[in-house]
């Protein structure tokens, strides 16, 4: 896994958690990571980031055939 370290400016008003969050419901919306990746960069479970993801304008919806396929395998 890579490191990255951003300067963010003191105006924005968000934890390194929540910019974590962020970063990884917007990586799973354009379909960079699954939803289990992404939960994993946000340090959740996968159930509880597709029950945060929609506070950030993302739905679970959005995922592709193969991603739903292997959820669904994994049931």
């Amino acid at each position: 896994m890579r490191k990255l370290q951003l300067n963010i400016p003191d105006s924005v008003d968000k934890n390194d958690h929540e910019l974590t969050l962020l970063i990884a419901a917007k990586l799973y919306e354009d379909g960079t990571l699954t939803s289990g990746q992404a939960a994993e960069l946000a340090g959740l479970s996968k159930r509880a980031f597709i029950e945060i993801i929609g506070k950030y304008g993302v739905s679970v919806f959005s995922t592709s055939v193969d991603e739903l396929d292997s959820d669904i395998a994994n049931a």
